[in-house]
């Protein structure tokens, strides 16, 4: 009898075998960690729309009148609170002034203290939210575990920033393996549709591999974006690699000069004077970020970041001003001057913040980046489930009887032995 020769499949390369390797193991000791830096990610895009769709009582219409001063914001939190010192003012058109104040001990924004909603025209208090020392709200809750996974932070910031460097790797790995061979009809469908009728191994495997690619791009920009802010040695290189060979300065934090406390100003003075400089300058802003000087510590600054434009940070401008002569502190490098002034890899790391959550193309772009950090999120699980069918299907089915062990068409030998009737 005749038997068809069988077919040797041919064995892959040694770098082949390497990239399979990597991307699994890497796989699967960050999956976890992919997961919920994605899913946190994806959360917390819409966090402004969100809150501001379950807070319809800080929408506020805009009128074509001066907002209240920070000394009036200043007076009130030390009416209703004598125990606390204003932290912050968040002004954003539209929207009541977000007014953060702590007490001794608490945290801010991290955890405790206490929120005022005000109305930017009348200065009255739209609500109040009050919270012990470590409780935040939830999309603070979102963006602890996105930076450094509710975990203490010396320890959980290592984790994530590592984890994404992997990520990267992952994806560029996952990338050669998803590499077709041969390009022809057959691999074209696996490798650009997803197959919905067939079983839930191959929806599955499609999932992971048609998904990953179309979001793999998007992703990449997401994660060296991110990167920037936790790998100190990445950011470097990545500005210097951008720039041409320019060293990123390093952001220096000014003091007041405490000898002239009270010879020129009053605080409530400093702080509107210093307001009135800024709001002068850039009239037409969209939102205003201001840091109230603690007037128990002379050395402290009064900070006012300016954004231009809504939704997006880019273009944003910061200054610092004593809190006793209102000396404006000039910032070097890329951050102390106007963004149309800086140099194109200037204007790229300023851009990094908008890149990273979508931003920089306005609310089409965050709802992008929501799509592709979801489908991020289910790359982990989709692997997973793909690794387990392999490795523990299989070991299972070779336990089994050895009829069922026979291969696909091929008689065993009981069958072989008994007559057909």
């Amino acid at each position: 009898m005749n038997s068809k020769p069988v077919k040797k499949k041919s064995k892959d390369s040694l770098f082949t075998r390497v990239n399979k390797w990597l991307h699994l193991w890497l796989g699967l000791a960050s999956g976890v960690i992919v997961l919920i830096v994605c899913l946190t990610g994806c959360i917390w895009v819409f966090n402004e729309e969100v809150t501001s769709l379950l807070e319809p009582e800080t929408n506020v219409v805009r009128q074509n009148r001066p907002v209240i001063m920070p000394s009036r914001l200043y007076e009130t939190a030390a009416k209703l609170y004598p125990d606390k010192t204003p932290a912050y003012a968040q002004y954003q058109q539209g929207r009541a002034i977000t007014l953060n104040l702590k007490g001794a001990g608490e945290q801010g924004r991290r955890g405790g203290g206490t929120t005022l909603k005000i109305n930017p025209y009348t200065g009255q208090v739209v609500s109040v939210t009050e919270r012990k020392k470590g409780e935040v709200d939830f999309f603070r809750l979102m963006l602890n575990g996105h930076r450094f996974l509710w975990l203490p932070p010396a320890i959980g910031r290592p984790i994530v920033n590592y984890g994404t460097l992997v990520f990267v790797v992952l994806l560029i790995t996952g990338l050669i393996w998803w590499y077709p061979k041969k390009w022809n009809k057959s691999t074209r469908d696996k490798s650009f549709r997803i197959k919905w009728g067939a079983s839930f191994k191959r929806v599955n495997l499609d999932l992971h591999n048609v998904l990953g690619f179309y979001a793999l791009i998007f992703l990449l920009f997401i994660a060296l974006t991110g990167m920037v802010y936790g790998i100190s040695w990445y950011s470097k290189g990545l500005y210097w690699v951008t720039t041409g060979g320019a060293t990123l300065s390093e952001f220096k934090r000014f003091e007041s000069d405490s000898l002239q406390a009270g010879r020129h100003y009053t605080p409530q003075q400093a702080m509107d004077l210093a307001w009135q400089k800024v709001i002068t300058r850039h009239p037409e802003s969209e939102g205003f970020y201001y840091t109230f000087p603690d007037t128990s510590k002379a050395s402290l600054t009064i900070g006012v970041t300016v954004y231009p434009s809504k939704g997006q940070f880019y273009n944003n401008r910061s200054y610092t001003f004593d809190q006793h002569t209102l000396q404006e502190f000039k910032q070097k490098g890329i951050y102390g001057e106007a963004y149309e002034k800086a140099s194109a890899g200037g204007k790229l790391r300023r851009m990094n913040y908008d890149i990273h959550v979508g931003s920089i193309l306005g609310f089409p772009g965050k709802v992008l980046a929501f799509l592709v950090t979801l489908i991020g999120a289910s790359l982990p699980v989709t692997g997973f489930l793909i690794w387990y069918g392999r490795k523990f299907k299989k070991k299972k089915s070779e336990k089994g009887p050895p009829a069922q062990r026979s291969a696909q068409g091929r008689p065993t030998a009981k069958q072989v032995a008994e007559p057909v009737i």
